[in-house]
């Protein structure tokens, strides 16, 4: 599987395809104010999709925010956050932040890409990076930023019957919603929407990888 993913993902170009991707799930009419929404500046962040090599296989690694932050609070997320100003790149945002909410060290993981650009509500562009992790690692959470971790089987986000889809209303439009449940833990929003990404890359056209 590893093989595969850095195949699909190795050179290839990040593409900012967040606001075509965001009118894509809105369901019915766009209002003016999802629009005017748009037009906005957005901040330039980056979160990085970890793929931990444990003895039982991939596994993906997920932050539960802290309750007290201002954006998402209580949300499954990425370790990840804004990008420290224009000399940043993402991977450098992504691994900066994982070391920062759960002490990995940016020396052991292996980037094998970067997946196209999603926006969220409250006015973030993110780019999502891929990379491997060894089985040894042991993440130690910052409880100023994050409440918690946990680990998904990859197999488990592969499996398109284990997602489902909502609808919610915001800014005056319905959205399609993706939810994934594993356990107690609900993944939705943009964080379900990059598994999403990442799922249709990896997964189509498999036999030609």
């Amino acid at each position: 599987m590893r093989a595969l993913i850095e195949r699909r993902l190795g050179g290839r170009q990040a593409l900012d395809t967040a606001r075509e991707r965001l009118l894509a799930n809105v369901v019915g009419d766009i209002s003016s104010e999802l629009l005017a929404l748009m037009e906005q500046p957005t901040h330039q962040a980056a979160v990085l999709l970890g793929l931990v090599e444990r003895a039982s296989g991939l596994q993906v690694l997920f932050t539960e925010r802290a309750t007290h932050l201002k954006h998402h609070p209580g949300q499954i997320s990425f370790p990840g956050g804004r990008l420290a100003d224009a000399r940043e790149n993402p991977v450098d945002a992504a691994l900066r932040e994982a070391w920062e909410e759960v002490r990995l060290d940016p020396r052991d993981v292996a980037v094998a890409g970067c997946l196209d650009l999603h926006a969220t509500g409250t006015g973030f562009s993110v780019t999502p990076v891929v990379g491997f992790v060894p089985g040894s690692f042991r993440p130690v959470a910052d409880p100023a930023e994050v409440s918690e971790t946990f680990e998904v089987p990859l197999d488990f986000v592969l499996d398109p019957a284990n997602f489902r889809v909502s609808f919610r209303q915001r800014f005056g439009s319905r959205f399609r919603v993706y939810e994934l449940q594993y356990g107690r833990h609900r993944i939705w929003g943009a964080t379900a929407s990059m598994l999403v990404t990442f799922r249709d890359i990896i997964c189509n056209d498999k036999s030609r990888g």
